[in-house]
């Protein structure tokens, strides 16, 4: 039994320093003196000063973090809705269709979903002129297409374990679908619906492919960016980025955590 325990806690191990080893390189290197992001010359805060001093590199992240929420919070209404759908409304015509088409983007290539909607803002912008320029609407709404199935995911599968009778109970005591939804259902898949959001802040926050296909001149993505650095060589005020962002996510998924366990001790 002890050597059991001892290899599951060994397997536990090696996954998590696997996952977070190099997420504690990029911090640590962020605090480089050295102008080579792999060596080390010294420690200093200096790339953080650089880093403020750079438009580009701001200017890509603000619109990734713009479009990230934007997405994350369209995704979370639209995946709601076709969750909810699927769970709640049994057996309608084009139900199958209409679950292949919310899941088809999970299993499609990205290369082939960037394509398609490239030639799709090509063929409006040449027959109704929208839109002008290909930017922050586009990469918004190609983002949201993907992000939305796996937020229609989690929340069917919350669906689908919840307890239906506090939603007819609901009902027996006069109250209307629509309030019973709003007062009852949403409440109870308020967690879904937060883990949704942070992975569909995630997913649009690290797409490159598809961003690539749909974005046009002086809007590059932060990923876009640092793939295109990459090729001349990563300089350090990116790990001074990237822990930012790796500090901002860790804020987020900890209040999303302290949300969820806070509204299990209350519905227990």
């Amino acid at each position: 039994m002890k050597k059991r325990s001892r290899f599951i806690l060994s397997i536990l191990a090696f996954g998590y320093a696997f996952l977070y080893i190099p997420l504690a390189s990029v911090i640590f290197y962020s605090f480089n003196d050295s102008r080579l992001a792999t060596v080390w010359g010294g420690f200093s805060t200096r790339w953080y000063g650089e880093l403020l001093r750079n438009d580009q590199v701001l200017e890509s992240a603000f619109l990734s973090l713009r479009i990230a929420f934007t997405v994350a919070t369209l995704a979370t209404i639209f995946g709601t809705m076709a969750g909810m759908a699927l769970s709640r409304f049994g057996r309608f015509r084009g139900r199958t269709l209409f679950s292949g088409m919310i899941t088809s983007p999970m299993v499609m290539p990205e290369v082939i979903t960037g394509l398609s909607l490239l030639l799709l803002f090509v063929s409006l912008q040449q027959l109704i002129g929208w839109p002008a320029q290909r930017g922050f609407g586009t990469i918004t709404i190609a983002h949201t297409t993907f992000a939305m199935a796996y937020v229609a995911v989690i929340v069917q599968s919350r669906l689908s374990a919840m307890d239906e009778s506090l939603e007819e109970a609901a009902m027996d005591l006069g109250g209307r679908p629509l309030r019973v939804v709003f007062d009852i259902t949403l409440p109870l898949i308020a967690p879904a619906m937060i883990a949704g959001w942070l992975l569909a802040f995630t997913l649009s926050l690290d797409d490159l492919v598809i961003a690539s296909f749909v974005s046009g001149p002086g809007a590059s993505t932060l990923p876009m960016l640092i793939f295109s650095k990459v090729k001349l060589g990563v300089t350090p005020d990116i790990n001074a980025l990237a822990t930012l962002i790796i500090l901002f996510v860790s804020t987020g998924v900890l209040i999303a955590w302290w949300v969820s366990r806070r509204a299990q001790r209350q519905s227990g």
